[in-house]
């Protein structure tokens, strides 16, 4: 049987799409030029062009007119959601954020932690994740609680992390750089513990989100983000 040649521009691709999965390209990096990438897989400059392109279409670059071509900011291909760090949402606003650590320890995992982080669940009993707690505020008003398990074989030094200096999914990007997240968005009455944690009555409606996020390696966390209903919102905005 004849062997198919992969197409010189699918192999520009696979060399890029390696690059950001391995963490060596992070978001907002520069991406050689088409010229660049023609000279180093001795192709035409339309073959590079093309492979940029649809990457580009693909979310995965972003292309700035005589600027050149940058790795996109990380996002859920399922939902379309923008997976974006909360510090940088609120220094955008021109606010203030500070976070607390509530707790970081290894925590025994239950069935379904397991099965959300794709663990075996035939050894259950000798399998633990890393859990954190974070409450971030905006100025000095708490905004959100994150509750983070993590996968402890895919990021082994989670835990000698100081969560007040940078966020759960700045390190964890820095880590095992995103390659995939879904979310589940739903209104919610939290519990009691959250609800003072927030600094809200009980009967506040909240905004929690769960988001799974994976790299090129599996799933690296669950996370479950609680906001009040009165002081946060979700959005985007989609092109189609």
């Amino acid at each position: 049987m004849t062997k198919v040649k992969t197409a010189k521009f699918t192999i520009i691709k696979q060399h890029i799409c390696q690059k950001i999965e391995s963490g060596e390209w992070q978001q907002h990096a520069k991406v050689p030029s088409e010229n660049e990438l023609a000279e180093q897989f001795s192709v035409s400059r339309m073959t590079a062009r093309r492979a940029l392109q649809e990457l580009t279409e693909q979310g995965l670059l972003i292309r700035s007119q005589g600027s050149g071509t940058f790795v996109a900011t990380f996002k859920s291909q399922s939902s379309l959601l923008e997976i974006r760090n909360i510090a940088d949402e609120i220094q955008e606003r021109g606010h203030r954020h500070h976070a607390k650590q509530l707790t970081l320890k290894a925590v025994a995992v239950n069935e379904e932690i397991a099965i959300l982080l794709n663990l075996k669940t035939n050894s259950i009993n000798s399998v633990s994740v890393f859990y954190s707690e974070v409450l971030h505020f905006e100025n000095d008003q708490a905004i959100q609680l994150e509750q983070r398990f993590v996968n402890s074989a895919l990021v082994k030094n989670y835990l000698e992390q100081d969560f007040t200096q940078i966020t759960p999914h700045e390190y964890l990007s820095s880590e095992a750089p995103l390659t995939e997240a879904t979310h589940e968005i739903e209104a919610v009455l939290a519990a009691a513990n959250i609800c003072q944690l927030l600094n809200i009555d009980k009967s506040m409606p909240c905004l929690q989100v769960k988001r799974r996020t994976w790299s090129s390696k599996g799933v690296v966390s669950l996370a479950i983000l609680t906001s009040p209903g009165n002081k946060y919102r979700l959005g985007s905005h989609l092109k189609f």
